[in-house]
């Protein structure tokens, strides 16, 4: 008899807006019985499940904590620990569902849960549903055309400063800059020096309280900036 084996779900559920969900995200929040959440190690907090809490039903929620370092021996742990919780329930015979800000494949937990979940148990079923990105919903706040044409937009992370902006700006018009957070100072230090200062827009918090949206960064300097920081950068000018 061939052994049952739940399917696993990575779901996207946005940028922050609890209308900016798909709705085949929310046909499976409302119907897994097992939703699994990415959380720091130091809370419980999640704020990709302060957004869909309505949607959940009588579903059983766990928080996975994931801790914020690099060191790679201890998010190996991690992640090995996180997959085989999903896999008890999973080889349970239940479905269940990961739920990631965004979308699940672009800057997510849920590529290092998913990697690990295949290594693990190959067989398992898995279905990733894509959700609506915060650079996404932050050009549509701003009705700035991400690229037109033959332009290219690149996507690239401020986690460690301006270094990544600097490549970028010799082969793409566009440019998204996401996590512009602990290092702004130094990625408008690099927008200055590439002349991209004026080109360059800031959203802050998008789709969240407290959302704001700014186009002068000068203005931002030495200014504590949240973690759901991006700058959207156009060479060719602001629209």
């Amino acid at each position: 008899m061939k052994d049952l084996i739940g399917t696993f779900y990575g779901v996207g559920v946005g940028p922050g807006d609890p209308e900016l969900i798909t709705l085949k995200a929310l046909r499976v929040l409302e119907t897994v019985p097992h939703i699994f959440a990415a959380s720091s190690t130091k809370n419980s907090y999640s704020l990709a499940l302060s957004i869909v809490q309505r949607h959940l039903g009588q579903a059983r929620v766990t928080p996975l904590a994931f801790p914020m370092t690099k060191e790679a021996a201890i998010l190996r742990e991690a992640w090995e620990e996180n997959a085989q919780k999903v896999l008890e329930v999973l080889l349970a015979g239940e479905d269940a569902a990961f739920i990631t800000l965004g979308d699940p494949l672009t800057y997510s937990t849920y590529g290092y849960l998913l990697k690990t979940l295949k290594r693990l148990k190959p067989q398992a079923q898995i279905v990733t549903i894509p959700g609506i990105t915060s650079y996404n919903a932050a050009a549509a706040l701003t009705n700035t055309p991400l690229a037109e044409g033959e332009e290219s937009v690149y996507l690239v992370s401020g986690a460690m400063g301006g270094a990544k902006l600097r490549e970028a700006a010799r082969i793409a018009e566009n440019i998204v800059l996401l996590k512009a957070y602990r290092h702004f100072d130094d990625i408008c230090a690099a927008l200055e020096d590439l002349d991209l200062l004026d080109q360059a827009t800031c959203v802050r918090l998008c789709g969240l309280e407290g959302e704001k949206v700014e186009k002068d960064l000068r203005s931002l300097k030495g200014q504590p900036m949240p973690y759901l920081s991006m700058i959207i950068i156009k060479k060719n000018g602001k629209v």
